[in-house]
């Protein structure tokens, strides 16, 4: 009795399990045959023309801008102005954008293609003498300029903050999906603004990447004249050229910015596109006279697929056809086999209660992976979300590995770090696999808000891989070799930044391994976040006996190369493993003869800045100093930042201990 309700049971269940598939299978298939079709590509084009926004002049100028914060369109001349001149309150401090309605298509996320643009508009300054303080006679003209205009491609329907910002920045919003031309005609060192005439590229940060100057051209922002702009982006090419002229001449012959751009990474499917303007102490009105913007894109649309309009014309006609049809089968009689086969095995079960049966299934309980713990990837995921380790997703390298820009099926992008080959051996890996682990795991218990969490790491017997957080204003080298001006405020808070989180990494007696400008990265803030740590070689050394201390001072020299690069606004270059250390050498001769003005960078400007460099100089060399010459620990460092106290130096540069860092 007992084998025959086992393999009635098991009969039960096989129909079951049969039925049901074949249901499940016909239901998916009909779903995907008659709902699920791929859309084909078709040119998307949009087209705007507002020779004027006066409402009688374009009725639907109303409806087609809005009209953000403080921007308004002027009844008498019809063109938008920021901030509202008819305010009779103070202008000083408030921002405004005016963008068109509706968002238009800029990216196509299944092919990551970007759109194409061409934009022109007719804009101008003008000063106005209203003041909060009309009896301060001190303020110059100048003083009442400032800040400027920039073209703006947004996520939201929303505006940023007043002040030197523009309105582009805003904490309620995603801010690295921000694309700006900002013409700018006062000077805030803060955003690094090369001077008071200056035109400027932005992505998601108000630190221009690139700026040109105007005083090297023959426009000038300032005067009060109607200025016209150009600006055409070629998505296939990733390439944006800006011309600036007046406004009733053609397009000049030479561009005032040109270069290479790509916008896959701060272009939301569709983005609003508008312009955006604010005011600090003056009350410069920003105005916008005339625009016209076209863009294309090659976009997969979603369409009905022909079973879908087969069967709703079938049904319309049959609304009012007398003819009777016919049916499909429906599932009506596989349901009742389904209740009758579970009553008939739930009578089984019930005569036979205490018969168990000869084949046991433990319970499985699935643990979730908290937020906070590592995801291990596949090197599937990992090599699809690098474009097959393009090198157009390269950030940076060094002779630790390379990392990669890489995008999730989500959307989230990562930055990945591949180790390099000769760190991979079968048999390193294999023997500090688990060393790795613990490294990774110890990392990431620690919460500071200038460490990077590891998200990730992708483990085989040819690979190691870890993977962070991508930050869209990428890499501290990049921004000193080019990419932006860093004024040096930034520089001073991104040395703190990283003295904090190496200070926090050494009180827990955890080593950072591989401190470099390249392993710094700017957020959204531009405030420094560490990542990149080293924990191939780490793992290795710790089998040789190599302890936390030895460990820390590397971090300390290590730093103190930073603090170089940074103060000079150079890279120390490398061969190999060994570090050329030029700019060490070179600081300490100046330091020799007294002439350290000669290390700082040109760019920084000049004023009280210089004295705060050549501290932060002085805070550099100190920390390649061996701890018998006067070297410090981090916990130093951050009490020496924190105050005006000048470190003690000695007057020659003594011998300096081993300057091979980890990777």
């Amino acid at each position: 009795m007992a084998s025959f309700s086992f393999s009635l049971s098991l009969a039960i269940f096989a129909t079951l399990y049969f039925l049901l598939s074949v249901n499940t299978q016909l239901a998916a298939h009909k779903i995907h045959r008659n709902h699920l079709h791929f859309g084909t590509s078709v040119t998307v084009r949009k087209d705007l023309c507002f020779t004027s926004f006066h409402p009688r002049l374009n009725p639907r100028s109303t409806h087609d801008i809005k009209l953000l914060g403080s921007a308004t369109i002027s009844n008498d001349n019809g063109i938008i102005q920021i901030p509202d001149p008819s305010r009779a309150a103070n202008r000083s401090c408030l921002a405004g954008r005016a963008v068109y309605s509706c968002p238009i298509r800029m990216f196509e996320p299944v092919t990551k293609t970007i759109a194409s643009f061409n934009t022109t508009f007719s804009f101008q300054f003008t000063a106005t003498m209203f003041t909060s303080n009309a009896t301060d006679e001190s303020s110059s003209s100048r003083d009442q300029e400032g800040s400027g205009l920039a073209f703006v491609l947004a996520p939201e329907f929303t505006v940023g903050r007043a002040g030197h910002r523009l309105g582009l920045r805003n904490d309620t919003c995603d801010h690295c999906k921000i694309f700006a031309i900002k013409f700018n005609n006062s000077h805030d060192t803060e955003f690094g603004d090369p001077n008071d005439d200056h035109v400027g590229i932005n992505l998601g940060s108000i630190v221009s990447m690139k700026t040109a100057i105007l005083s090297e051209t023959t426009v000038s922002l300032h005067g009060g004249s109607v200025h016209r702009a150009w600006i055409n982006y070629d998505g296939s090419r990733k390439w944006i050229d800006v011309y600036l002229g007046a406004d009733n001449d053609r397009t000049p012959n030479q561009t005032i910015l040109s270069s290479p751009l790509d916008l896959s990474c701060f272009l939301n499917k569709f983005m609003f596109v508008g312009f955006s303007a604010s005011t600090a102490k003056s009350t410069q009105i920003h105005s916008v006279l005339s625009w016209n913007f076209s863009s294309t894109i090659e976009a997969f649309l979603q369409v009905p697929s022909e079973r879908i309009c087969e069967t709703n014309l079938f049904h319309q006609v049959a609304k009012y056809s007398k003819v009777p049809r016919s049916r499909e089968p429906s599932s009506f009689l596989i349901f009742v086999a389904v209740v009758g086969l579970c009553t008939l095995a739930l009578v089984v079960l019930y005569c036979n209660p205490h018969k168990s049966s000869p084949y046991s299934f433990p319970d499985i309980k699935q643990r979730p992976t908290p937020p906070s713990k590592p995801h291990s990837f596949t090197i599937h995921e990992i090599y699809r979300a690098t474009h097959k380790f393009s090198k157009s997703e390269v950030l940076s390298s060094n002779p630790g590995g390379v990392l990669y820009r890489g995008t999730l099926p989500n959307g989230h992008h990562i930055a990945v770090k591949r180790f390099s080959q000769h760190l991979e051996s079968q048999t390193i890996l294999s023997s500090m696999h688990a060393r790795i682990m613990k490294r990774i795991d110890g990392l990431n218990q620690f919460c500071h808000p200038n460490l990077a969490p590891i998200k990730g790491w992708c483990y085989n017997s040819k690979e190691m891989i870890v993977v962070y957080d991508y930050f869209q204003n990428g890499s501290l080298d990049k921004w000193l070799l080019g990419l932006g001006i860093l004024p040096w405020t930034r520089r001073f808070n991104l040395i703190a930044d990283v003295a904090k989180a190496l200070s926090f990494l050494h009180s827990k007696d955890t080593i950072h391994g591989n401190l470099r400008t390249s392993s710094v990265f700017l957020d959204i803030s531009c405030a420094a976040i560490l990542a990149d740590y080293a924990l191939v070689t780490v793992a290795a050394k710790s089998n040789r006996g190599e302890n936390v201390f030895i460990g820390k001072r590397k971090d300390v020299f290590g730093f103190g190369m930073m603090v170089l690069e940074i103060v000079a606004g150079k890279r120390s270059s490398s061969v190999g493993e060994k570090e050329d250390t030029g700019i060490l050498e070179f600081a300490w001769s100046m330091h020799e003869t007294g002439e350290k003005k000669r290390v700082l960078d040109e760019r920084m400007g000049s004023g009280g800045a210089i004295e705060q460099a050549l501290r932060a100089l002085d805070i550099g060399l100190v920390c390649t100093l061996k701890e018998e010459n006067g070297g410090v620990s981090m916990e130093d460092v951050v009490q020496l930042l924190s105050t005006r106290a000048i470190p003690k130096l000695p007057q020659k540069k003594p011998a300096q201990f081993s300057q091979s860092l980890s990777v």
